[in-house]
């Protein structure tokens, strides 16, 4: 999971960073500082965030998965110059 698709999918229920922090039993510093890139997840971690989404209906797909419903998805890498 990378920063970009836990941010999307928080925004995609419409949760903050605290309310994900609180379902999931992970510190709100933590969800903060790997969304923001400044820190990385250990594995139990990035499981309890993800199965925390999961339950509330988000799959997570990696490249060439095709989605089970609808969605949107990060389609390239993006540079600062492409905005």
């Amino acid at each position: 999971m990378t920063p970009e698709q836990l941010r999307m999918a928080r925004n995609a229920l419409r949760l903050g960073v605290r309310d994900l922090a609180e379902l999931s039993g992970v510190s709100f510093t933590t969800v903060s500082r790997f969304e923001t890139g400044k820190g990385g997840l250990q594995h139990t971690t990035a499981e309890a965030m993800r199965k925390a989404l999961e339950v509330r209906g988000i799959q997570f797909l990696e490249a060439g998965q095709v989605a089970l419903g609808s969605g949107v998805a990060i389609a390239k890498e993006r540079d600062s110059q492409d905005v």
